[in-house]
Formats: structure tokens, sequence, C-alpha cells
């Protein structure tokens, strides 16, 4: 990047940063606990909203807890239909079909289930319904005009945070794009942090998802408009996965370790919805649309190297973090601890058995996806340290086999 355009970059981010702080960010009213779920639905049914629309995806249907809160939401007299094609990296086609069935059942709200698929995919169509503009059209910051139909989430990963920021990303099936759309008005009106509900996830899931919530915290705490406030939520959240995240993969059915891996997520999406992301993220992204790489394993690949090369512009505050997981020593300079620190999100992709290479990347395609990333940071991440081309494109050869 040149001098007058990483110029014109930096005044864009404090501009972001101002904005960030007079522009009022809600929170969602949070239920937590084993029973929060129960609690939240009986909000839903003093409402007398209408009927909701729950989107979800199939395997939660298999396994039962979508009927479960379905039973809940019929025992507070709430009516609903059921939409559970969402997948994985949710597109275009999906939120449309979520839609379509919203307006042709005459839905008055919607309650997400699941992890960030569901709750991004909820995100979209709450806002297609009541703006006109097309999806793309909706992509980026502040382009939501029109309240969003009421929204609820019960998050069944401890990951994304999607239940507190005003983000929701989504991707175009034909360009292979991840469009993210950035607007307060995407905040969920309420949210159920229910441990219960995660005892029964994966340990592959407990780890990608919980990595997830680590790099959220992590590029939040070190991005250039990060601020007291976001420091403390990164803080918590980094703390208690340090402290959580084994134990869960090991596990999951400790409903005190799940519960603190839920607030930790909760955490993490307070800091970055303020301070923002990276490039991990920005290359994950990517990664997930092009290649439908789960965005935890994604993020969990790349941090360790976007984390390196960040160092030179981010040495203090990366020691800050050695000293939050415990792996620092206060008798080391600052450059030992940033390292200690890398080594330490190493030695985690070994404990939880995550993946360090990606097979599906093909060489033809590293200059995009760089290009992408690159594009993606700059309108979007305060970072520390930007990249050129080919300093990303070298970035992401080091995570191909």
């Amino acid at each position: 990047m040149g001098q007058s355009s990483l110029f014109f970059f930096k005044g864009y981010m404090k501009a972001l940063k101002v904005a960030a702080s007079v522009i009022p960010i809600p929170r969602p009213t949070l239920f937590a606990g084993a029973d929060s779920t129960e609690q939240m639905c009986e909000a839903i049914g003093l409402m007398n909203l209408g009927k909701l629309l729950i989107v979800t995806d199939q395997p939660l249907v298999d396994v039962g807890i979508v009927e479960k809160v379905e039973d809940h939401l019929s025992q507070c007299g709430v009516s609903f239909v059921r939409y559970a094609n969402v997948k994985p990296d949710p597109t275009y086609p999906m939120a449309e079909e979520g839609r379509e069935i919203y307006l042709r059942e005459q839905c008055a709200g919607i309650l997400a289930i699941g992890g960030g698929s569901p709750m991004d995919c909820a995100k979209v169509i709450a806002a297609r319904v009541t703006n006109k503009k097309s999806i793309r059209r909706l992509s980026g910051i502040l382009k939501v005009w029109r309240t969003p139909a009421p929204l609820f989430v019960i998050p069944t990963t401890a990951g994304t945070g999607s239940e507190v920021t005003v983000a929701a990303v989504i991707s175009d099936p034909f360009s292979h794009q991840k469009t993210p759309l950035m607007d307060p008005k995407l905040v969920p009106m309420m949210a159920a942090l229910d441990p219960v509900l995660m005892t029964g996830l994966p340990p592959q899931v407990t780890a990608a998802t919980g990595m997830d919530a680590l790099t959220h915290a992590v590029e939040a705490y070190l991005s250039v408009n990060a601020t007291s406030e976001t420091d403390g939520y990164a803080n918590a959240a980094i703390t208690l996965i340090s402290q959580n995240l084994v134990s869960a993969y090991k596990d999951g059915q400790s409903l005190k370790v799940r519960l603190n891996m839920a607030m930790a997520s909760y955490y993490a999406g307070l800091a970055f919805t303020k301070a923002s992301l990276g490039y991990t993220h920005a290359i994950a992204h990517n990664l997930g649309a092009r290649y439908g790489t789960p965005h935890g394993v994604a993020n969990a690949l790349v941090l360790p190297h976007v984390l390196r090369f960040s160092q030179p512009n981010a040495t203090p505050r990366m020691a800050n973090l050695a000293k939050m997981v415990n792996v620092g020593d206060e008798g080391w300079d600052e450059a030992t601890n940033a390292v200690a620190f890398v080594d330490y999100v190493v030695s985690l992709q070994d404990v939880l058995g995550l993946p360090k290479t990606l097979v599906d990347i093909q060489a033809s395609d590293v200059p995009l996806i760089a290009k992408n990333a690159i594009q993606e940071t700059k309108w979007n991440y305060p970072v520390p340290r930007y990249a050129t081309q080919q300093e990303c494109e070298q970035i992401i050869e080091k995570i191909m086999v």
C-alpha cells in the first residue's frame, strides 16, 4: 500500500472509531443459565408478537434440540413455522428462501437456533423482510435503513458471538465471496445462553468455535481502535477461554464450563463489535466462501501466522496477551512474551486436534484470496500492520500442504 493510500485508510479507520463511539449500539436482553431457553420463550410469549419463523439447521433438528425449544414456545402460546435449510456459510438463496417463508406464513418475528450460520442467516432474513433492497445492496456499513423484523437467538455453540454483534456474514454463491452486513439494527432483541443445549456439542465443533471466539477477542485487543471498554471485554473472554476451552473439548458435560465458554463468546462479541477484527478473519472468510472451510477451523489455521506478521507493530499488546493466558513472565522482555503467546496458540492447535494446513488451497487461487482479504481488511479492520499483496500471499502459503 502506498503512503498516500495508507494515510487515507488510517484516517478512514479513525473515522470508524469515532463513529463507534457516538453511534449507539444496542445489546440484547440476555438470559443466561440452564433455564434461559424457557425464560426467553416466556418473554416472547408475553410480547404477543404473532407467529415466529424458526431459522435453524437440519442437524439440530435431528438431535432434538429444535423440538425442545418448540415445545417451550408452544407452552407459552407462541405459534411458529420452521425453516431448517441453513447450511454452514449461508448463501443469498438460503436467506431469500427464509424470507419467502416468513412472508407467506405472515410471520411477525424470527427465532434463530444454532451457531453462527443460522444466526447470521436469520439476521439477513430479518433485514430483507423490512428493506426492499437486495442483499448485496444491504451489505457494507450502515446500509440497513429500516428496522429489521424482531429477532431472538439461541446460540448452540460458543464461538461466533453473533447474538450480540452488529454483523452478519453471508456468501454470494456465484462470486464465492462473503459479504458482511454491519449495522446496529442487526443486534437481536433477546438472546439465551443455555449451557444445556451445548453439552452435546462434538469435541471438534467445541474446538473450532472456541478458537473462533479466541480470535475475535485477540483481534479486537490488537485493533488500533481498541478502547478501555473493548479491552475489558477482550480480557474477560481470553481469560475464560484459556481456563475452559480445553476442558470443554475433553469433557463437555459440565454446565459451568459450557456457560463460561458461552459467556466468553458473548464478551468477545462485545469486544469486536466496537474494536473490529483483522487479517485472520479476512482470510478465513475467503477460505470459507471458496472451499467451505469451517470458520473456526480457518481462524485457527491462520491466527498464528497473522500474529507473527503483526508482531513488529503490536509487541506490547501481544506481550499482554501472554500474561492473560498465564504463559508470560514479568522477567521477560515484551518480544519474548509476545512469542510465548504465539506459541500458546500453536499449542492449542495441538491439544484441540486442529489442522495446521489446508489441502483444499490451490496455488492458482492464492493471489485472489489475498486480494479479497486485503480489500476486506482495508475497508473494515483497523489492524496494527497492513499487508502488501505479496505479504498476504505469503501468510496464506504457510497453511498450504
